[in-house]
């Protein structure tokens, strides 16, 4: 028989090696690669000191994780509005790789890059959560609401809020 704490690590082991890489992205995608390392790191932390918090009946893990990477996200705030600003003023030769920079290498290329970190600033950051959660997270909405603890109809409307600024910010008429 395995000792009592090895099936709680094997457990933890899957969810780290299934869900490690999507939060990752997820937190890079908001704050920047410098600090996605550890703040990912320490999302696995505090899910492992509180599993006892997580409530298998509502659900995947999946989401679990991607809302306490979204509250450490929170209390980064200020350096994603710095992140903001800064992708606002940067010019098309900045050097850049990965997914995220693949995207903002495409939104340089259209043209759009100041005018989404503008929209993507000016949005309230519970809207901005949600419609990140969705486009870097590639949750759905069902897993937004249980990551951020909100209902499902809040979750649609914060996205189509969201969705709606965004698009006018970029003189889209959808």
């Amino acid at each position: 028989m395995a000792p009592p704490g090895t099936r709680r690590a094997d457990e933890f082991a899957a969810h780290y090696d299934a869900h490690f890489a999507d939060v990752h992205r997820y937190i890079a995608g908001r704050l920047g690669r410098d600090v996605a390392d550890d703040i990912a790191a320490d999302t696995f932390v505090i899910a492992l000191r509180g599993h006892d918090r997580y409530d298998p009946a509502k659900g995947s893990v999946r989401p679990w994780l991607f809302g306490i990477a979204t509250n450490l996200v929170a209390q980064h705030r200020r350096q994603e509005r710095r992140r903001y600003r800064a992708l606002a003023k940067v010019g098309p030769d900045a050097a850049q790789d990965g997914h995220e920079d693949r995207v903002l290498d495409w939104v340089r290329a259209e043209g759009l890059q100041p005018r989404l970190a503008g929209a993507l600033r000016a949005l309230p950051a519970a809207q901005r959560d949600v419609l990140l959660l969705s486009a870097l997270g590639e949750l759905t909405n069902e897993e937004i609401a249980a990551a951020l603890d909100i209902p499902y109809g809040t979750v649609a409307s914060r996205l189509s809020r969201a969705r709606a600024k965004v698009r006018a910010a970029l003189g889209e008429d959808r």
